[in-house]
């Protein structure tokens, strides 16, 4: 299963056609079935009140191990303060209020969708997809999840879905600290090479990060910067004395989808990022946030992986028993897990067929997003852009520098730099092995 899924995933990305003996390497598994039909009723939000202690020194920060409950806690909080704009899906993920998305309606169902009391609300081209995205206004008086089905049966040829939230897959503890003066060697990665990120603002003013080449997207050119965004845009590029990220040399696309508001990271700004970054021909695309499956989010994914990009993204943290996370579990995506500096599988994160890879995501340091420092980082989300750089890397060579897709080569000489962890061959924990074990910098050594 998990080769049929790596199969699918590389030739989409490249659009090429492997040998016979390379096609027996490179197996994905099936994509999981899509969101049921049928919408059951909205489940009571459950008491989340939150306590928040104190932030340790950087040295003696404890593992983050309730990350299981983080985004349950996250939702909970969106759901208490902002009930007014974000809402529950009946499974309990948090959507806008009143919002449906859809990708590419003929006119005809648009003009049917209207007569019917719906609004368009926003409609973006994302020309370089050949697609656009449109979110629908329910008429007033509608529940969303009833708007969905009704759209579902008016356009049966269309994917009409919640306009679902998008959540970090990590936590990172703000905590500042010096760096060494002796440096980290980082190896060049080659001025040509490019790799993108769909997250929070980057703070380009940071130390590791003043060194890199950063082309934004969204928030109308404001630069937010992010905490979570930030420790993910170091470990792609970073580079410092101390410190030191997956492809240092490389000129990182970043599209912050949140802007800094609770509203942020919905399903359709994925989209729109996804066609930013498809137009500028950024070979590999890091997601490190996770939600639910979404019909829409999937077209555009898929859409994006047809051209020949790789788009990776963080399995999650709800757990090993938990259902798979999105986009990660799409498929073609290529989904990583986290280990510790033992190269022990983090208890929270994320199981199944749509694991490919296990890289660091414990036990280590990000930039933090102050300007100065570094924090403590703990989560799949930052496993995720160390394999999203490794393979930056492998495309980037492969290709010779051109404009040309990625070869499924670079996925092949990654699993083949895996290292086996687990039962022999790719498993629902680690799938392929472990990548990347050699960029994982240690906290201890900022201090």
């Amino acid at each position: 299963m998990f080769r049929t899924r790596l199969l699918q995933a590389a030739v989409l990305a490249a659009g090429l056609v492997l040998a016979v003996n390379a096609a027996a390497q490179l197996r994905l598994p099936q994509l999981p079935p899509p969101l049921p039909p049928q919408l059951p009723g909205l489940p009571s939000a459950p008491d989340l009140r939150i306590e928040k202690p104190p932030v340790p020194r950087l040295e003696s920060l404890p593992d983050l191990s309730d990350l299981i409950e983080l985004r349950k806690l996250t939702i909970g909080r969106l759901l208490r303060e902002h009930g007014e704009r974000i809402e529950a899906d009946p499974a309990g993920h948090p959507a806008i209020r009143g919002e449906v998305v859809v990708l590419s309606p003929s006119p005809a169902a648009l003009e049917a969708a209207r007569a019917k009391g719906f609004s368009v609300v926003r409609e973006r081209a994302l020309e370089a997809l050949g697609e656009r995205v449109v979110v629908l206004r329910t008429p007033s008086g509608s529940a969303t999840a009833e708007s969905v089905l009704a759209l579902r049966q008016l356009d049966s040829q269309a994917a009409y879905d919640f306009n679902h939230l998008y959540l970090r897959a990590g936590a990172v503890r703000q905590e500042l600290a010096q760096a060494p003066t002796a440096a980290r060697r980082a190896d060049a990665a080659g001025g040509s090479l490019r790799v993108g990120l769909i997250d929070g603002g980057v703070d380009r003013h940071h130390p590791a990060l003043r060194h890199a080449e950063v082309r934004t997207f969204g928030c109308s050119g404001k630069q937010i910067a992010d905490l979570h965004g930030t420790g993910v845009a170091s470990l792609l590029v970073g580079r410092a004395p101390g410190f030191a990220g997956a492809v240092p040399d490389a000129t990182l696309y970043a599209a912050d989808v949140y802007c800094d508001q609770p509203t942020g990271g919905t399903a359709a700004l994925l989209a729109e990022a996804l066609a930013w970054m498809a137009r500028e021909k950024v070979p590999v695309v890091n997601v490190s946030l996770v939600g639910p499956a979404n019909l829409m989010l999937e077209r555009a994914v898929r859409s994006v992986i047809a051209r020949g990009q790789i788009v990776v993204a963080a399995v999650g943290n709800d757990g090993p028993a938990a259902p798979p996370l999105y986009p990660a579990a799409f498929r073609g995506v290529i989904g990583v897990t986290a280990v510790d500096a033992q190269r022990r599988v983090l208890p929270e994160a994320g199981r199944g067929a749509h694991v490919a890879f296990a890289a660091p995501g414990a036990d280590m340091a990000t930039a933090a997003s102050d300007g100065r420092g570094y924090a403590r980082a703990r989560g799949t989300s930052f496993a995720s852009p160390l394999v999203a750089g490794l393979l930056a890397r492998a495309a980037s060579a492969d290709s010779g520098g051109s404009d040309q897709p990625a070869s499924p080569r670079a996925l092949g000489a990654l699993i083949r730099s895996a290292i086996d962890l687990g039962p022999p061959g790719p498993d629902e924990i680690f799938g392929f092995g472990l990548v990347g074990e050699d960029l994982r910098v240690d906290p201890r050594g900022l201090r």
